[in-house]
């Protein structure tokens, strides 16, 4: 049964329709999910001539940006908060939020501490020794988004893997020059023992980061979500810093059966479709009853959503339920889709389970809505979207430590292995590696 006749059976949709069985059906499922891709404009002409400036003139240029985004008129230079300012916001932090964050802290904590690394060490049988070691990455700045995107778990998701990595100096900055800062966010800050937190947001403060001016300290790494000229800026500055991630929209897939309830995964499609416009929802189900049913529940929870604007525009452009009759074939479009968040509520899990190799979060039965993943199951919500979790994974301590190899190899060894790297090098022809062994291998040394 195709799209049309479908909505014109089951009335009008929210979430457009598609059938695996349909022909050409993976080829129409890419074009869509590139067609996402394509409306995010390209920021870089732009973003390059902003990294310019703030490189050459600084601070000056990056409160001319500041101004000039932000739309602030006052003359406000002090692009730092000050300890006095921050002890002063924190005291705003209701009570009730303030355990919310350090109960969220704790867990958070947890889960990244368990992903420590073992260095390691071996001798091989000529007593050369090798070994790998870890260290933290000295100095990351984090990105948090101001206005109405102004969240204290971003700082707690970014912030301690970093801390629980070693790192020792975390900055952070947030919009907050020309309006009032979110306070949780900046009690979350020190919670994470951040040095500093600078009031500024946009590409220019990506740049001011990487290259460093009169108050932004240059770091190694930045991290952090932003809107699309903070994507771009952070894209552009790779090479010369560290970067997490080039992230897009939020994003989620949702596996689901005839026993799943349509009213709570509507709910979760429209969790993920409040975030941005070009966020994406999909429903993946053997079920064509509950398509129906999720549809209808989606207009009656939208008519009270606040933003409900926002999450109507997501869910009519992005939105799509697609029905897939085999297990086989439900792996299989969740693996092209390579979702940021992917929850399964469907009565044969564990045989999806191991068939999932795509996917940046799974959420695992129906008590597991994506949003205890963004603020307190315990994993990073920093995930890779727009099909990067074929090739990539959260955030997690690993990025911020740096990885050594160290090599010890013994007169023994170089004589028995030097000859070895001789010939390779010979076939190379690289005559200076070769000698650089045989140089040592002569009888008179």
């Amino acid at each position: 049964m195709g799209y049309k006749k479908y909505a014109k059976t089951h009335g009008n949709l929210m979430l457009r329709f598609f059938n695996t069985n349909q022909k050409n059906f993976s080829k129409k499922l890419e074009l869509i999910l590139s067609s996402r891709k394509q409306n995010q404009q390209d920021r870089s002409f732009v973003v390059r001539k902003i990294l310019l400036d703030v490189k050459t003139q600084g601070d000056r240029a990056v409160i001319k940006y500041e101004k000039k985004f932000s739309n602030i008129k006052k003359k406000s230079k002090k692009i730092k908060f000050s300890k006095k300012e921050v002890n002063q916001i924190i005291k705003k932090v209701d009570k009730d939020l303030k355990r919310s964050i350090d109960i969220a802290f704790l867990r958070i904590k947890k889960f990244h501490s368990k992903q420590k690394f073992s260095s390691f060490k071996y001798k091989d049988k000529f007593k050369n020794e090798f070994s790998y070691k870890y260290s933290p990455i000295e100095s990351v700045g984090v990105y948090v988004p101001g206005g109405t995107a102004s969240y204290p778990s971003t700082v707690l998701m970014n912030c301690i893997p970093a801390l629980v990595a070693g790192v020792k100096n975390i900055y952070l900055t947030t919009p907050a020059l020309g309006s009032s800062v979110n306070p949780a966010v900046i009690y979350a800050a020190k919670k994470c023992k951040v040095k500093e937190i600078y009031k500024t947001g946009g590409a220019h403060s990506i740049a001011a980061l990487t290259y460093g001016t009169k108050n932004f300290k240059k770091v190694d790494k930045i991290v952090g979500p932003g809107n699309v000229f903070v994507a771009s800026a952070k894209k552009e500055v790779f090479g010369e810093v560290g970067i997490d991630m080039v992230a897009g929209p939020s994003e989620v897939s949702i596996i689901a059966d005839k026993n799943s309830n349509p009213d709570w995964i509507a709910s979760d499609l429209i969790a993920q479709a409040e975030h941005d416009i070009f966020s994406q929802s999909i429903l993946i189900t053997n079920n064509k009853n509950l398509i129906k049913s999720v549809n209808s529940s989606l207009k009656s929870q939208l008519i009270n959503l606040p933003k409900k604007n926002i999450a109507s525009k997501s869910l009519q452009n992005y939105g799509l339920a697609i029905y897939a009759n085999t297990l086989n074939k439900i792996a299989e479009v969740v693996n092209l889709i390579a979702p940021e968040h992917l929850e399964i509520s469907f009565a044969d899990y564990k045989n999806i389970v191991k068939k999932i190799k795509n996917a940046g979060s799974i959420f695992i039965g129906k008590f597991s809505p994506e949003a205890m993943g963004d603020y307190i199951a315990g994993p990073n919500h920093v995930l890779p979207t727009s099909g990067s979790a074929k090739f990539s994974s959260g955030l997690s301590v690993n990025d911020f430590l740096k990885r050594h190899s160290l090599i010890k190899i013994t007169k023994s060894g170089i004589e028995r292995l030097g000859p070895l790297v001789i010939n390779l090098a010979k076939h190379e022809n690289l005559e200076g590696h070769a000698n650089s062994v045989n140089i040592r291998l002569k009888k008179d040394k």
